[in-house]
């Protein structure tokens, strides 16, 4: 190229670039968090043109924080220099007529993105003006009733046009006050919402909140708001056996371990076993009814947990819902069982299952326990028909224990990766998959080994049990798995089983009973 030519290029390129800014002065870009699963983000920008006049290219930088990264980009030629991202028009893309707009995506990573900061299309701030997004709103609180739920949050910092509040990607609300009412809803459910505060620059980071309208029928025998269980072993095995006035006072939820088949389709039958009885010095069946009663008088609750590894009972029709509900409820009467544990770990059929656990609420009354113990393989989708039982037992049921061990890796909620069992890892990343997918969190609890003994694999520190419980109500302690939101109902923990902690000095009930005790 020759000098003049040269300087005549130089200068068209000065004078365009010294344009930038008056064409900048009328378009806005502004930023929304799609969505967010903990371990990335799906965000998305639009650019408005609000000049008169056609927009033939754009150019939008933000920066995002430290420690995240947007590592895939849709509708939009990406660059970045460290932390700093700029996003151009792609070569395609048709010049913005007066008033219209084009959006493009990306994916960052990793979860839990409070937003992108100094945003500037063509070269002037995203909302038009020197002002950003507002900040955050405050914590929020929430009230229920059985049709509706008010979310009430502390005011942003900035300049604030309204609030948006979000359940996933829906607005359900948009306001100018720091108080909303989303009503229409069903009695008994549970959802979650975000709050965000937007102005003309863009929308705030989201405040979470999972609400629960009132209206929930479900027996929990005034159990504590945070509970320990454990299964105390009807037959001798390598474990500690106990007589069940040796339950420690850590233990607010015992499940007898387990009421077996007949020969009669759904019948459930119990008997003390005389293997037990023998380990133990000698136990007869008048004392085991004293020791239930003893456990009472205590606080403590007792109930009959149906089947086990072994266990064969099977309810597949109407006739066998009847017998169970009719054999379970005797028992109960004759022992005094609050109620009944499904740990039917050899297939169930959901919908006579619900049958006969409905029969037996309307036989026992309101306060009536039902738990359930699936393996992680049962809770994977809604699909499973253990999942599908508790779901279509919601309102009746009061806690799902799922046994977060003898399973290998296994997908969390995220569906990112398959986590090791024995983590923090996978608890929180599988039970969040409960959480996110229809139980509230007061009927969600974490089952785990008391120790080495008690299972063939998964089994953890106490103290990783009382981090993975901190993760899910609060979200801290989490290892690389954050949860989407914080579940401070999480209703405790399992372990199997009481035996087995005697064996083990008693260990996961005094590690982990008392952090319980200190959750909010």
């Amino acid at each position: 190229m020759r000098p003049r030519a040269i300087l005549l290029a130089l200068t068209t390129l000065a004078l365009s670039l010294y344009a930038l800014p008056a064409q900048a002065a009328s378009a806005t870009a502004t930023f929304v968090k799609v969505s967010d699963w903990g371990s990335g983000f799906e965000g998305k920008v639009t650019v408005t043109n609000a000049t008169t006049t056609p927009m033939t290219g754009w150019n939008v930088q933000f920066d995002l924080p430290a420690g995240y990264s947007i590592p895939s980009a849709w509708d939009a030629v990406m660059s970045r220099s460290g932390q700093h991202y700029t996003f151009t028009n792609p070569s395609w893309a048709s010049p913005l007529a007066p008033g219209a707009g084009a959006s493009f995506g990306f994916n960052g990573s990793p979860g839990n993105f409070p937003g992108i900061a100094g945003c500037t299309v063509n070269g002037a701030p995203c909302g038009g003006s020197s002002e950003g997004a507002p900040g955050t709103p405050g914590a929020v609180s929430v009230t229920a009733t059985d049709s509706a739920v008010t979310l009430t949050w502390g005011a942003s910092s900035g300049t604030v046009t309204g609030y948006r509040v979000y359940e996933g990607t829906a607005v359900k609300a948009t306001v100018t006050a720091t108080t909303a009412t989303i009503g229409g809803l069903a009695a008994c459910s549970t959802h979650a919402y975000t709050v965000k505060a937007y102005n003309s620059a863009g929308e705030s980071a989201g405040r979470d909140a999972t609400a629960t309208t009132a209206g929930c029928t479900g027996g929990d025998g005034n159990l504590p708001r945070h509970f320990l269980t454990g299964y105390w072993h009807n037959f001798a095995n390598p474990a500690v056996e106990l007589k069940l006035s040796a339950v420690p006072d850590e233990y607010d939820l015992v499940a007898i371990a387990f009421g077996e088949a007949t020969a009669t389709p759904g019948e459930v039958a119990f008997t003390l076993d005389p293997g037990l009885a023998a380990a133990v010095g000698g136990y007869t069946d008048a004392q085991f009814r004293a020791d239930v009663q003893a456990l009472h008088q205590r606080g403590k609750k007792v109930i009959l947990s149906v089947g086990g590894e072994a266990g064969r009972v099977q309810v597949a029709s109407s006739t066998a819902a009847t017998r169970f509900a009719d054999s379970v409820y005797a028992l109960m009467s004759s022992y005094g069982f609050d109620g009944v544990d499904i740990d039917l770990e050899n297939g169930l059929n959901a919908t006579y299952m619900a049958q006969a656990l409905r029969s037996l609420r309307a036989k026992a009354g309101s306060g009536l326990i039902i738990t359930m113990a699936p393996q992680t393989i049962d809770m994977q989708s809604t699909g499973m028909e253990y999942f599908k039982l508790a779901l279509s037992i919601k309102d009746i049921l009061t806690v799902v224990h799922t046994q977060y061990y003898n399973s290998g890796s296994m997908l969390g909620c995220d569906q990112a990766q398959a986590y090791g069992q024995g983590s923090v890892n996978f608890m929180t990343a599988l039970a969040c998959i409960q959480l996110e997918n229809g139980l509230r969190p007061d009927q969600v609890a974490l089952g785990l080994p008391a120790g080495p003994g008690a299972a063939g694999g998964g089994v953890v520190s106490p103290s990783l049990v009382n981090q993975a419980l901190d993760c899910l109500a609060k979200r801290t302690g989490c290892g690389t798995f954050v949860p989407p939101r914080a579940y401070p109902d999480i209703r405790g923990a399992m372990t199997w089983s009481i035996n087995w902690d005697a064996s083990n000095n008693w260990s996961f009930s005094k590690t982990v009973k008392p952090h319980l005790q200190g959750m909010p």
